[in-house]
């Protein structure tokens, strides 16, 4: 059973992502989030593609990933960010490239917010 200190973990860590996407999206005009909800739903939504599709992605494209000596995978997160898009109405990405840009920045922003507020595990 999960302790009261571990939910609050996990939604302080929906609520710093929804922020995240919430100060990307503002930052890039290719990308539309309608409301905070629809920020912390899509952080939810991009946490459980992580989870489950992303490591699909990556065993199947071992090898162009190792071509590519790992930059491939930004392509994969553009994909997940993409897959997301059309998942939740709320929330819109021009094209792949804007999707490559979001993933980017949000990481950047996801890693800032984490360490600031203590999240991080450096």
């Amino acid at each position: 059973m999960s302790k009261p200190k571990d939910i609050l973990s996990i939604l302080l860590q929906l609520v710093v992502a929804a922020l995240a996407i919430l100060f990307t999206a503002y930052i890039l005009p290719g990308i539309s989030v309608d409301d905070f909800i629809t920020g912390v739903i899509i952080a939810a939504l991009l946490s459980l593609l992580n989870i489950t599709i992303k490591p699909l992605l990556i065993f199947l494209t071992i090898p162009i990933t190792l071509l590519t000596l790992g930059l491939f995978l930004l392509v994969i997160n553009a994909i997940i960010v993409l897959i997301a898009a059309e998942i939740v109405g709320g929330f819109s990405v021009d094209n792949f490239w804007w999707a490559l840009l979001f993933s980017l920045i949000l990481s950047l922003v996801n890693s800032i917010l984490g360490i600031s507020l203590g999240e991080g595990r450096w």
